[in-house]
C-alpha cells in the first residue's frame, strides 16, 4: 500500500518547508518536491500543515480510582485521541501494593490488547520497590517499559516514601530509565483536607483550596533533591504552577537533569472555573486548577524550555454516577478530567495563533520532545525517511467550537465547552493508514501496536 501526500507544508520541530511525502510499508519512504509516483492513495494537502502525529505521554485509560473507573477504555480513549491528532499515547500501568511489577504490566496489556486505534506504550506506576525487586524493574525495561511513575500523594493508595523513590531513581537511572514524579506533599495535604471538612467546607472548589501551590513546590524540590543524590534524571508530571516551575528552573540553571510537563488545563483554565456549586466537580483534578497568574509563567516556561512537554493527564469521569460520588464531600470526587482529544488544536490556537510559541515549538511540545524523552525518537515524533508514517494534516485556518456535541471522548461533559479556536485536524495517518478523514473514524479496534521503548531522555 502506497500513499502520496502532495502539496503540503511540512513542519517538524526543526523544519518548515513544502514537499510531497511517499509512504510505503507503514513508513515514510521518500520526501521531495513534486513527486510523481504511482500510489494507491493520493492526499492533497494544499493549504494545510503536515505535522508529525501527536504524542501524549500521560493518559489513564480504564484506571480504577476513587471507587470507580476512568470512563474511557483503550478503544474509546485512543479513538478520541486520533480524532484530535494524537497518534501515540503512553498510558500508566499500575503495580498495586502486593503485586509484582510484571503483574501490573501484564494487567494493562490485557486491558489494551486488541482495542487501541493508535500505537501505545506504558509507564509503570510503582507502589513498592524493595532491593529484591530491582532486577524485576530492569526486566520491565528490557520489555520496553523504561519509565516509572511514583507518587508523593494519595497516602495508603499510591504514596511511596523517599527511600523507595531514591531506590527507584538509582536503579532506573543506571540503565537509562526515568522516574516520573507526581510531586505534592500528600501527607500535609491530607491534614489540610481534614481541617476543611471539619469546618463544613465540602464543595468542589475546596479540592483546590486544600492543595496549595507550596505543597506542589515542596514536592518538586524534594523530588529533584532525591534525583540529584541518586545521580539520576527526574521528570515532573502535570506541573501546574509558578511556584513548582521555579524549582525546576533553579535546578536546570544548576545543570541538574530535571524535566517537566504541563497540561492544557493549567494553560487555559483557572481556579475561577470551580464556582461555588457542584458543577465545579468537572474541574476536580490533581493538581487542581490554579490562579490565572500562573498561566503566563507556564507559557514562558514552555517557550524557554524549562517545561519540555505538553501532555493531558487524560483521566475522565462522568458527572453522572461518578463525580457525584463526592456530591457532599469534595475529597470523594474522583480526580481527573478529559482532554486527550483537544490537546493538539488547543495548543496550536493558544500557542501559535496567539503568538506565545513558534510553529516549530508547537510540534516539539506536542510530539517530538515526548518521543525523545521516552525512547521513541526517531521512530516517532518527526517526519523523516524511515520514520513511522504517523502524520497529521492540519488546517490552520479553519475554526471550530469545542464542546460535548462534537467530542468523541466517553464522558458526559467537555472541559472546554463553547471555546472557539482556530485550527482543525483534518486527516490522521497512523503508520501510513488513514484512521481519521474529514472528522470520520476510518480505522478499527486493534490498529494500534504496543511500543517497546528504548532508553529515556535523549534531549
Amino acid at each position: 500500500m502506497k500513499t502520496l501526500i502532495k502539496n503540503g507544508r511540512i513542519v517538524t520541530a526543526v523544519d518548515d518547508y513544502r514537499a510531497d511525502i511517499l509512504i510505503e510499508d507503514e513508513r515514510v519512504s521518500v520526501i521531495g518536491a513534486k513527486l510523481e509516483m504511482e500510489a494507491d492513495n493520493v492526499i492533497d494537502a494544499s493549504g494545510k500543515l503536515v505535522i508529525p502525529g501527536g504524542i501524549d505521554p500521560h493518559t489513564h485509560m480504564e484506571l480504577p480510582f476513587g471507587g470507580t473507573e476512568a470512563s474511557d477504555d483503550f478503544l474509546t480513549g485512543t479513538r478520541a485521541a486520533a480524532h484530535g491528532g494524537t497518534t501515540t499515547i503512553i498510558d500508566f500501568a499500575v503495580q498495586y501494593k502486593g503485586e509484582s511489577l510484571i503483574q501490573g504490566i501484564d494487567n494493562w496489556h490485557k486491558k489494551a490488547e486488541g482495542k487501541t486505534a493508535i500505537d501505545y506504550g506504558f509507564h509503570l506506576i510503582t507502589t513498592e520497590l524493595e532491593d529484591n525487586q530491582i532486577e524485576e524493574l530492569h526486566t520491565a525495561m528490557d520489555e520496553g517499559i523504561s519509565s516509572f511513575k511514583m507518587f508523593m500523594a494519595y497516602p495508603g493508595v499510591f504514596l511511596v516514601d523517599d527511600a523507595t523513590i531514591f531506590r527507584a531513581m538509582s536503579a532506573a537511572g543506571e540503565r537509562g530509565g526515568l522516574i516520573c514524579m507526581h510531586a505534592e506533599n500528600g501527607i500535609v495535604i491530607n491534614e489540610i483536607i481534614k481541617h476543611a471538612l471539619a469546618k463544613g467546607h465540602t464543595a468542589p472548589k475546596y479540592h483546590a483550596l486544600t492543595r496549595p501551590t507550596l505543597a506542589e513546590a515542596e514536592g518538586v524540590h524534594r523530588a529533584i533533591a532525591i534525583a540529584e543524590m541518586a545521580e539520576s534524571p527526574v521528570y515532573i508530571v502535570h506541573l501546574s504552577c509558578a511556584d513548582a516551575l521555579n524549582q525546576v528552573r533553579q535546578a536546570r540553571d544548576r545543570g541538574i537533569p530535571a524535566f517537566a510537563e504541563t497540561c492544557p488545563q493549567y494553560l487555559f483554565l483557572s481556579i475561577d472555573d470551580y464556582g461555588d456549586d457542584f458543577e465545579g466537580a468537572k474541574y476536580v483534578m490533581t493538581p487542581p486548577l490554579r490562579e490565572k497568574s500562573n498561566q503566563a509563567e507556564l507559557w514562558k516556561g514552555l517557550k524557554t524550555d524549562d517545561l519540555q512537554i505538553i501532555s493531558t493527564d487524560h483521566c475522565p469521569f462522568c458527572m453522572k454516577e461518578q463525580k457525584e460520588l463526592g456530591r457532599n464531600d469534595f475529597s470523594k470526587i474522583p480526580n481527573g478530567a478529559p482532554g486527550v482529544e483537544n490537546r493538539v488544536p488547543l495548543i496550536y490556537n493558544g500557542g501559535v495563533v496567539e503568538n506565545r510559541i513558534s510553529l516549530n515549538r508547537f510540534v516539539e511540545l506536542t510530539s517530538t520532545a515526548a518521543a525523545k524523552m521516552f525512547g521513541l525518537f526517531p521512530k516517532k515524533g518527526t517526519i523523516a525517511v524511515g520514520s513511522d508514517a504517523d502524520i497529521v494534516i492540519f488546517d490552520p485556518e479553519k475554526e471550530q467550537t469545542l464542546g460535548l456535541k462534537t467530542s468523541h471522548m466517553n464522558v458526559d461533559y467537555n472541559t472546554y465547552e463553547g471555546k472557539k479556536i482556530k485550527g482543525v485536524v483534518e486527516t490522521v495517518l497512523s503508520r501510513g493508514k488513514v484512521v481519521i478523514q474529514n472528522g470520520e473514524y476510518k480505522g478499527k479496534p486493534g490498529d494500534g501496536q504496543f511500543l517497546k521503548r528504548g532508553t529515556c531522555v535523549s534531549m
